[in-house]
């Protein structure tokens, strides 16, 4: 994102601009992928999605000679990230649970790691380019480009797991009795937007405070920011995988508040506005969107049925990626407040959003999760007696 302010002379709230307009893109093409994947099948939504993506990547390449191709490129990437992630996320739990004796939990790992790393490479990338290649706004996307092209045929060759069904009419995917969970609504879905807000303020907010400061080094920090924030993410599952408890609120709490101390870390950084700081922020930051995803994957993969599987993950992800505007919000805000004072109140509704969820989930597992859970170790539909206590 930095590479737009230094190579095409784009505002601080032009730039944070781009990155909510990915997100409303994406929103819509999480919501009509995980239907469509669970009508059609993962693979024929995931291929189109791919193509969609390298395309994407070539309107942004001539965003040098106006804004305006910035703009649209971004939209478009949104929409088809979205399909690809409801789809993909869908289908890598089906993958790893069918036939494997992997855990119910290990799919929502290997999405979350498999996100990260797009995350984290795809920016390094990009950043080395910028700083080294001729025509940098060009360079930097040839790399997404070959690469998505070169994933088609890998993913055309990967099993489908998901049977189609077109009998059934669209608007009936578009339904979902999952979605009326009181546990998706009140354990799920508040803490979804901190799972991309916290990474987007590490990765576009934060380098963003220090990019006068580096002249010639800001794209490669911002590169590296990028890297360290999704590193940690990563590094962060197994304290994950160790910490959660189906019927204990311990992986959501942590994971709020290891966000909630990301951004009063945060807050310390944007006072002084060293880069070592901004560093540290980032890795905790990190983190803390590593935890959060992870936890409300394995949320919805114990809520959802087979049949709904992309709807739920998709609803969940829509909700994820709301979080993407929080650094086009505090760019506002910033021409009123200085960004010294900024990130700490935001700290105020992560810190009520930890305890409203920490509530929540500690009265008792959902009856549809028990129900489920029953199903599979008994092969009965028939639940064992719970006192549910919510």
């Amino acid at each position: 994102m930095l590479m737009y302010r230094s190579e095409l002379g784009a505002s601080t709230t032009t730039v944070e601009a781009t990155y909510a307009l990915y997100a409303v893109g994406l929103i819509p093409g999480l919501l009509l992928g995980g239907p469509f994947s669970d009508r059609y099948g993962r693979r024929r939504v995931l291929v189109p999605a791919l193509i969609v993506s390298a395309l994407a990547s070539v309107l942004l390449m001539p965003a040098g000679s106006g804004l305006g191709w910035l703009f649209v490129g971004r939209l478009v990437a949104g929409a088809a990230s979205g399909a690809a992630f409801s789809s993909g996320t869908a289908w890598i739990k089906e993958l790893t649970v069918s036939g494997s004796g992997q855990d119910e939990h290990t799919g929502a790992r290997r999405a979350t790691m498999g996100v990260t790393t797009g995350f984290a490479v795809g920016p390094l990338i990009a950043g080395l380019l910028a700083r080294a290649a001729p025509s940098p706004v060009v360079s930097s996307y040839i790399p997404h480009v070959a690469l998505t092209l070169a994933a088609v045929p890998l993913v055309l060759r990967t099993p489908e797991t998901h049977r189609a069904d077109e009998d059934a009419p669209l608007w009936s995917r578009l339904r979902l009795t999952e979605a009326s969970s009181r546990r998706f609504w009140t354990v799920v879905v508040p803490p979804a937007p901190w799972v991309f807000g916290t990474s987007a303020i590490a990765l576009t907010y934060l380098p963003g405070l220090v990019l006068d400061r580096l002249g010639d080094n800001a794209l490669m920090f911002s590169a590296i920011v990028t890297m360290l924030t999704m590193v940690a993410g990563i590094l962060v599952q197994p304290l994950a995988r160790r910490v959660n408890h189906p019927d204990k609120p311990r992986l959501i709490t942590t994971a709020l508040g290891i966000a909630v101390g990301g951004l009063v870390l945060g807050a310390v950084a944007a006072a002084d506005a060293h880069w070592w700081l901004i560093a540290i922020a980032a890795l905790v930051l990190g983190a803390g969107y590593g935890c959060c995803l992870v936890c409300g994957l394995m949320e919805v993969q114990r809520l959802a049925s087979t049949e709904n599987l992309g709807r739920l993950t998709a609803i969940f992800q829509a909700f994820a990626y709301l979080g993407f505007g929080a650094p086009y919000l505090l760019a506002l805000i910033e021409y009123a407040v200085p960004p010294s004072e900024l990130l700490l109140p935001a700290a105020v509704p992560a810190v009520l959003t930890l305890a409203w969820t920490t509530y929540r989930a500690a009265h008792g597992p959902d009856p549809q999760v028990l129900s489920r859970r029953d199903s599979v170790a008994h092969g009965s539909a028939k639940p064992e007696q719970e006192d549910d206590r919510g």
